[in-house]
C-alpha cells in the first residue's frame, strides 16, 4: 500500500524543522513574546537573553566570537548584505569583485546587479567536479579587487570548495572574502578563523531550523570588516541590520545549533554508505554521477541516467519520493542547470540529471525504497524511449 505522502529526498532545498527546535522556540511565540530591543522589564530582557544564548550557539558552531554573528531572514539577505554592503563600504580600494560561475541565483544575481551599478565582476571558471583553480582565482585579483565570493559546498552537485585555500589567497592579496556557506553550515565542520573567511552567509532552514532566519558572519578584528547595512530603520544588530529581531526563529537557530555539534559527525558517516548505496545502485543500472566522488557533501547525490529526461524521472516517483532536478531556486523554469553546464557537463545532461538530498530523518528503508523506484522509473522509460541510450 502506498505511503501517504512521499520520502522527502530533497533536503538540499530544505529541511524539516527538528521536534527538539520546535519545542525550544515554542515557548516564544506565546508566553515569552517580548522584544529584545525593549529591556527596561522582563519581557524583553528574557527575549534579549535567548537571542544572545543563541548567538552563542550558533558562533561556536562556526568558530566566532558571538558578537560577529548578524541576524539577517536567510542566506539570500545574507549574501546581498556582504556582497552589496562591502564593495559599496569599500568603494574606496577598489570596484572589483572575484566570484564563480557555479554560485547559487543568490549570489550570481547579486553580483550582476553590481555590474548594473558599474561594478566589474569576475566569474573564475570550474572544472568538471565543479572546483575552481587556484592559479585562475590568483590571476583574477588585481589592484582594483575589493572581495572574494566562492560558495563553501554546492547545492546541486555537492562539492566542498578549499575554503581555507581561497581564504589563504585573498588574505595575501589583501582581499575580502566572503563564503554562501548555506549548504555547508551544520552538515561539515566550519571555523571562520581557521578557514580564513571574512563573511560567511548560512541559513537556519538548511539546517532543521525554521524558516525566515540565517545569519552573516562579520569578522570583527584582523581585518575588521564592515559592510554598510542594506536595511536601515533602527540600527539593531550594531547597526549592521535593522528590524525587530526574529525571537522564536533565532531560538530555533540556536537550538538547531546545539543539535548540529553534536550529531553532526554521526549523520556524516551514515550519509556516506547511504550515498554509497545509491550511486553504486545507479551505476549498475547505467547511472553516472555529476561532479566529484569524494570531495563532496556525504548527504548530496548528483547523478544522470543517459538518454533519461530528469522530469519525466521525477514526476513517475512522484508519489512515492521527493527528489529534484537541481536547485530549488531554479526548478521552477525549464532552463539547463547553469552549474552543470558552467562544468562543462552539456544541456542534455543538465536535463538528465537528478538531484538527492538525504536528511536526518530519512532510514536505510527509506533509502532502498528510493532506489527501486528510481531504477524501475528509469527501466520503465528506458523501455517505452524513441531516444537510444548514449
Amino acid at each position: 500500500m502506498p505511503r501517504a505522502t512521499p520520502i522527502y529526498l530533497d533536503h538540499h532545498a530544505t529541511t524539516p524543522v527538528d521536534g527538539r527546535v520546535f519545542d525550544a522556540m515554542r515557548p516564544y511565540m506565546t508566553e515569552k513574546f517580548g522584544n529584545p530591543s525593549s529591556i527596561d522589564h522582563p519581557y524583553g530582557a528574557e527575549a534579549s537573553s535567548a537571542v544572545e544564548h543563541a548567538r552563542g550557539r550558533i558562533a561556536e558552531l562556526i568558530g566566532s566570537k558571538s558578537s560577529e554573528v548578524v541576524f539577517t531572514s536567510g542566506a539570500t539577505e545574507s549574501n546581498n548584505m556582504a556582497l552589496i554592503g562591502t564593495m559599496e563600504k569599500y568603494e574606496d580600494r577598489g570596484d572589483h569583485l572575484v566570484t564563480c560561475t557555479t554560485e547559487h541565483k543568490a549570489v550570481l544575481d547579486v553580483a550582476r546587479h553590481l555590474e548594473e551599478r558599474g561594478k566589474r565582476v569576475t566569474y573564475v571558471p570550474v572544472n568538471d567536479r565543479g572546483e575552481i583553480n587556484m592559479r585562475d582565482l590568483g590571476a583574477a585579483i588585481t589592484d582594483s579587487t575589493v572581495m572574494i565570493s566562492i560558495m563553501a559546498a554546492n547545492n546541486e552537485v555537492g562539492t566542498i570548495a578549499d575554503v581555507e585555500g581561497i581564504g589563504r589567497i585573498a588574505h595575501e592579496r589583501d582581499v575580502i572574502f566572503h563564503t554562501d556557506a548555506a549548504q555547508a553550515v551544520g552538515h561539515i565542520p566550519i571555523d571562520v578563523g581557521r578557514m580564513n573567511v571574512d563573511l560567511m552567509s548560512f541559513s537556519a532552514h538548511k539546517m532543521y531550523g525554521p524558516k525566515g532566519i540565517g545569519g552573516l558572519y562579520v569578522r570583527g578584528i584582523k581585518p575588521r570588516i564592515r559592510p554598510d547595512p542594506i536595511i536601515r530603520g533602527g540600527g539593531h544588530e550594531r547597526n549592521m541590520r535593522s528590524g525587530t529581531l526574529n525571537v522564536p526563529g533565532i531560538v530555533g537557530f540556536g537550538r538547531a545549533a546545539e543539535i548540529a555539534m553534536s550529531e553532526m559527525a554521526g549523520e556524516e558517516k551514515r550519509f556516506r554508505g547511504w550515498s554509497g548505496m545509491i550511486t553504486d545502485a545507479f551505476a549498475k543500472a547505467g547511472g553516472r554521477v555529476n561532479g566529484p566522488l569524494k570531495n563532496r557533501l556525504a548527504h548530496n547525490i548528483s547523478a544522470y541516467f543517459p538518454g533519461i529526461e530528469s522530469k519525466a524521472i521525477i514526476n513517475m516517483v512522484s508519489d512515492r519520493i521527493a527528489i529534484s532536478a537541481g536547485s530549488a531556486c531554479t526548478t521552477q523554469t525549464v532552463e539547463p542547470s547553469h552549474v552543470l553546464l558552467a562544468m562543462g557537463l552539456g544541456e542534455e545532461r543538465s536535463h538528465q540529471s537528478i538531484r538527492i538530498g538525504l536528511g536526518r530523518y530519512n532510514t536505510e528503508g527509506d533509502i532502498r525504497a528510493a532506489i527501486e523506484a528510481i531504477i524501475t522509473a528509469v527501466n520503465r522509460l528506458k523501455s517505452i524511449s524513441v531516444c537510444p541510450d548514449s
